[in-house]
């Protein structure tokens, strides 16, 4: 009551073993993500690397969008956007007149690829330091349109909501100017159904018996071992803190195992333990 939590959903061993809801939540509600969309958006990236339809992390964004040709954020890398880290100037600070609000407005009127020039500014170099910026997650969601030939919501749905055994179909509210998802947030889904991505991620990409995600590309979105020293738990650097560090679209907790999480502002998270083959979904 005190975090004005709407549902919190704890699973052990893919079963739920507790659950709340307030506010007259019924298991048949769906409930906004806010940012867990962007590790939506990396599992995404991964099927799309494991189809071909993406070569390679090495390829720009531009190389798939060519609306983003001569942005700055065309010419960044892949690998770089899962990141966080174009070395873009972004501020984001959810104060009304940040780069994100400035980035949203713009991206309302013209659309997602020329509000990319509204980014112009280098902070850093490529690939060197973390910086969350929304409009990166945006930014591969281009490049997925692009690269499948589909919607967002049609090749997730298809190559991961659905063989995960979802219970409700997935969505994403579409940008007014160009019918774009608005890939960084704004999923939506039941509180069961993000216990299912919990879990499916907790079993490294296994739902039932079938092999949903490439094993070795949720590690490389979730194993701290695996990112550069500067975006580990312990060391990387943001807003004040080193708690956390960041994969590949989805932050990394500390600790001696692996553990990991999706979170979006105010209050949204999905909590995963591998070892302990644990999730906690929480929604506000």
């Amino acid at each position: 009551q005190r975090q004005r939590a709407t549902v919190l959903l704890v699973l052990k061993d893919g079963e739920i073993v507790a659950e709340r809801a307030n506010y007259a939540r019924t298991p048949a509600h769906r409930h906004l993500s806010n940012s867990m969309a962007k590790t939506i958006v990396a599992l995404a990236v991964g099927k799309a690397l494991e189809e071909g339809r993406i070569r390679s992390l090495e390829d720009t964004a531009a190389d798939y969008e060519p609306n983003l040709a001569g942005t700055l954020y065309g010419r960044t890398k892949l690998l770089h956007l899962l990141r966080m880290a174009s070395g873009a100037r972004f501020v984001e600070d959810y104060s009304g007149s940040d780069d994100l609000a400035r980035y949203s407005r713009v991206a309302q009127r013209n659309g997602m690829a020329q509000a990319a020039r509204e980014i112009s500014q280098m902070a850093s170099a490529p690939g060197s330091t973390f910086n969350y910026a929304s409009a990166e997650t945006q930014m591969l969601g281009l490049v997925l349109r692009a690269a499948t030939g589909q919607s967002l919501c049609a090749y997730v749905g298809s190559r991961i909501w659905q063989p995960m055994g979802a219970e409700s179909r997935a969505t994403w509210l579409t940008n007014p100017s160009d019918g774009a998802e608005m890939a960084s947030g704004y999923f939506n889904a039941t509180a069961h159904d993000y216990a299912r991505l919990g879990w499916l991620m907790a079993r490294d990409g296994m739902a039932g018996e079938r092999q949903v995600i490439p094993r070795d590309w949720l590690l490389q979105m979730t194993d701290a071992s695996r990112q550069p020293e500067q975006f580990r738990p312990g060391r990387m650097q943001h807003k004040g803190s080193t708690y956390q560090g960041y994969g590949f679209q989805t932050w990394l907790m500390p600790g001696s195992t692996r553990r990991f999480a999706l979170v979006g502002v105010y209050g949204q998270a999905i909590y995963v333990d591998p070892a302990l083959k644990l999730v906690v979904v929480h929604l506000a």
